[in-house]
């Protein structure tokens, strides 16, 4: 077992204020594998104090040479990729081919973007009479998940150094030691002191100490919708930016003429991908009546291959297993039919459940309304096109989806009618430039790409 001690504020690696410690458990042995401090108010301080002082400085350096920064920095999370791949599943319990390519792989993608948009972006521009200046916005404060424990940090540092803004990085207590590995790489290339601060600590109380904190500009936030609220009221109330990327019940819509098995077996993996831990995966999969029945087999079939243990990795944590499993138990109570799967879970070791798929699902039923956060699956029948337009939409959360068509124009069409910020047309590929956000009640704002960093800046408008 490892002991980190040390946090790291203002370019070095100093301990905490208190002597608090937090576990760091393996969800598929349930062993404690390592502890990190446990930070407090005063440790958010000092770390929103050294940003506070970066700021000037950094915010001067020319966008280009903030471009190197992050090229530099993506070519050192690139080398430590397999330690990188090694600790997240470690601590969140993905199984290790999934943490090679998406859990370390998909942080070099964004952050070499950045490198990039940096580089490319209008900070300036003329509109008329008028030079408008696009500015950091000042001290950011990250708060990430634990579910892509490196993405969400990449998704939110990058641009902030690209805008030329300074960070007060909190990540997840349930997986904090990539983070400590991030900021490893932070110190790896030389990016200035004081740029980038990292806490561990618990959200209500490191957590909260930086949403509050007056020495903060803007709080970006990614986490569930209850959380999500509370950050965005404390934000509101001390009128600061903020951005908040919350939960799904995201739709994965079927039309008749689609490739029924192909977009079944996709439909699934997403699903399936890192355990359900996943706020965009498509958990509601509408299939029109009268391929039900087909769907509903094709569906069992796939998910039966995901052994957990092997293909599928535990769950983060006991607490989120006996939250899934709650679920479970409630879409049974409310008369779904669990064809693969089920409450039960697996014997033995680590926070496992057994992958899932329900059938005879209505659109009113909880486990058709609300984020489960599990490798769980609803199907849904409809009638027609507008039958599904309304099941899609009659959620109160809006982040992504899918829709499969005989051709690209029709999923278009369809996918025009969602209340979502991203739809994949036809099985279409991640694409780390495209702004990540949601509708409704997932989120404020968007991730990724250029429109992620105007997140991070504001405008000052000069008339001649």
């Amino acid at each position: 077992m490892k002991h980190h001690e040390a946090m790291y504020i203002d370019g070095r690696w100093r301990p905490a204020a208190g002597s608090g410690t937090i576990e760091v458990v393996n969800p598929a042995d349930e062993q404690v594998i390592a502890t990190v401090p446990a930070g407090s108010a005063e440790d958010v301080d000092a770390a929103v104090r050294a940003a506070r002082a970066a700021l000037p400085c950094w915010a001067a350096t020319p966008p280009a040479a903030r471009a190197e920064r992050l090229a530099a920095l993506r070519d050192q999370l690139a080398a430590r990729a397999e330690e990188i791949a090694q600790t997240v599943t470690a601590e969140l319990g993905a199984p290790l081919a999934f943490s090679r390519t998406v859990h370390a792989g998909a942080p070099v993608a964004v952050c070499g973007s950045y490198a990039e948009i940096a580089r490319e972006y209008a900070f300036e521009e003329t509109l008329g009479n008028s030079t408008v200046l696009h500015e950091p916005v000042g001290v950011v404060g990250a708060i990430t998940p634990w579910n892509y424990p490196l993405h969400q940090i990449v998704a939110k540092v990058a641009p902030a150094l690209a805008a030329g803004c300074t960070v007060v990085l909190k990540p997840a207590e349930d997986t904090p030691l990539v983070a400590q590995l991030f900021a490893e790489c932070v110190e790896a290339v030389g990016i200035p002191a004081g740029v980038v601060n990292l806490v561990t600590g618990l959200g209500p109380v490191a957590g909260r100490a930086l949403a509050e904190h007056d020495g903060v500009d803007m709080v970006s936030f990614t986490g569930s919708t209850a959380v999500g609220r509370t950050i965005g009221a404390l934000a509101g109330g001390a009128v600061k930016r903020v951005a908040l990327e919350l939960g799904g019940k995201s739709a994965n819509v079927i039309l008749p003429d689609a490739d029924l098995g192909k977009a079944v077996a996709v439909g699934v993996a997403n699903v399936m991908a890192n355990s359900g831990q996943t706020c965009s995966a498509w958990t509601r999969m509408l299939v029109h009546k009268d391929q039900y029945d087909e769907a509903v087999a094709l569906a069992a079939a796939a998910t039966a291959k995901y052994v957990p243990g092997e293909r599928l990795g535990p769950l983060v944590s006991a607490r989120q297993r006996d939250r899934v499993v709650g679920y479970l138990e409630r879409g049974v109570a409310e008369g779904a039919r669990p064809v693969v799967g089920g409450p039960r879970t697996p014997e033995g070791p680590g926070f496992y459940v057994h992958p899932t798929v329900f059938a005879d699902v209505t659109p009113e039923m909880t486990i058709a309304q609300e984020e489960i956060f599990g490798p769980v699956l609803t199907v849904l029948r409809y009638e027609d096109e507008d039958d599904a337009v309304r099941i899609a939409n009659g959620t109160v959360y809006g982040l992504a989806g899918a829709v499969w068509a005989g051709d690209d124009a029709r999923a278009v069409a369809f996918a025009r009618r969602l209340e979502t910020g991203q739809v994949d047309i036809n099985g279409g590929r991640f694409n780390p430039r495209a702004p990540f956000g949601g509708y409704k009640q997932s989120g404020i704002g968007r991730e990724l790409g250029p429109h992620g960093l105007t997140e991070y800046l504001q405008t000052k408008s000069l008339q001649f």
